[in-house]
C-alpha cells in the first residue's frame, strides 16, 4: 500500500492541527477530582489518528459553502463519538488491545473505570457540541444532526455493529454478514460524515442520494483496507495491534475473499465511489482524494 498522495497530505495535517487545537481548549484540566478523566479524555483525543472523520465531514460541508468553523464544530462531534468507541473497543471486555494510534490504550495509560468514563464524557460532548447554537443558527439542522449521529452511533449503527462484531469471534459469518457488519460498524458513521454537510448547508433529502452512495461504498472500501493491513501492516505504522482477526478466528474480508480479490474489491468500490460524485466540480476534489487514500494508506 503506498502513501498518501500528496495532495491529500496537507488536509490530514491541517485538520489533525485543527482538532488538536479545538480538544485542548475544551478539555483543560480541572484542579479538582475529575483531572484524571480529562487527562484520560485528553489521551485519547489529542495526537494521532487518521482524522477521516472529521475530514470527509468538512469536505462534505465544503461542498454546500458551509462555514469551516462551524464545519469544525460537526467534525469535532464526530471525532468524539469515533474516539469514544475507539476507548471502549480497547477495554479487555471487548476487543482487550494495548496499542492505539501508536501510544497505549486509555485503560493500560490510566484505568478501565478512568477509560469507560473518557468514553461517557466523550460521548456525551459530542451531542453538546451539536446541540450549541454556534454549530448552526437553525435549530432545525441541529436537532438533526443530533437525530443523526444518535441513529448513526447506536444499535442501528456503530454499536450494534461491535455487538455483530463480537458474535463473530463464535460464528462463521458469510460474506453478506460480514457485509452488514461493517455497514453498521464503520459505514454508518461514515454516512453522518457526508449526511452532515448536506444537514448543514439545508440540502433537501431527494438531493442526497449520490452522497450516500459516495459514503456507502468508501466505507465498505475502507474497512477492506483495514482488514488488508491487519494482515499485511506494520504495528509501527498503523499504531495498532496487527494480525489479531486471524488469531480471533473472526471472519473479515480478506479470510472471505483472498488477499488479491479483497484489493479488487476495495478499488472497484473506490471507482464507485468516486462515480457518484459525477455531478459535482472541482468542489468535490477532496472527497475524491480522500477515497483514493482510504485504499492507499499505510495506517
Amino acid at each position: 500500500m503506498m502513501r498518501p498522495s500528496n495532495s491529500l497530505k496537507p488536509a490530514l495535517d491541517a485538520i489533525g492541527t485543527a482538532m488538536d487545537q479545538r480538544f485542548d481548549r475544551l478539555l483543560p484540566v480541572p484542579t479538582d477530582g475529575r483531572a484524571r478523566l480529562f487527562k484520560g479524555m485528553r489521551h485519547a483525543v489529542i495526537g494521532g489518528g487518521k482524522r477521516m472523520r472529521p475530514l470527509l465531514v468538512v469536505a462534505s460541508c465544503d461542498l454546500f459553502h458551509v462555514d469551516r468553523e462551524r464545519a469544525l464544530r460537526v467534525a469535532v462531534a464526530i471525532e468524539c463519538v469515533h474516539v469514544y468507541s475507539l476507548i471502549h473497543d480497547d477495554l479487555p471486555c471487548m476487543d482487550d488491545d494495548d496499542l492505539r494510534r501508536g501510544k497505549p490504550t486509555v485503560h493500560k495509560a490510566f484505568d478501565e473505570a478512568t477509560a469507560v468514563l473518557a468514553g461517557d464524557s466523550l460521548h456525551a460532548l459530542a451531542f453538546e457540541v451539536l446541540a450549541d447554537p454556534a454549530t448552526h443558527g437553525d435549530p432545525a439542522a441541529r436537532a438533526e444532526l443530533v437525530l443523526e449521529l444518535a441513529r448513526a452511533s447506536g444499535p442501528a449503527g456503530m454499536a450494534g455493529g461491535q455487538m455483530m462484531d463480537l458474535a463473530a469471534t463464535e460464528n462463521d459469518f458469510d460474506l453478506g454478514e460480514t457485509t452488514r457488519l461493517q455497514q453498521l460498524k464503520t459505514g454508518a458513521l461514515i454516512g453522518f460524515c457526508l449526511e452532515a454537510g448536506a444537514i448543514m448547508g439545508r440540502i433537501p433529502e431527494q438531493a442526497r442520494t449520490p452522497l450516500r452512495g459516495y459514503a456507502r461504498d468508501l466505507g465498505l472500501a475502507f474497512q477492506i483496507a483495514d482488514d488488508l493491513l491487519d494482515v499485511e501492516g506494520d504495528a509501527g505504522k498503523t499504531g495498532k495491534a496487527v494480525h489479531k482477526d486471524a488469531e480471533q478466528g473472526k471472519a473479515t474480508f480478506v479470510s472471505l475473499l483472498g488477499v488479491d480479490r479483497a484489493k479488487t474489491q476495495a478499488a472497484m468500490l473506490i471507482d464507485q465511489a468516486i462515480d457518484h460524485l459525477h455531478g459535482y466540480g472541482a468542489e468535490a476534489d477532496l472527497l475524491r482524494a480522500i477515497a483514493r487514500f482510504a485504499i492507499e494508506r499505510e495506517f
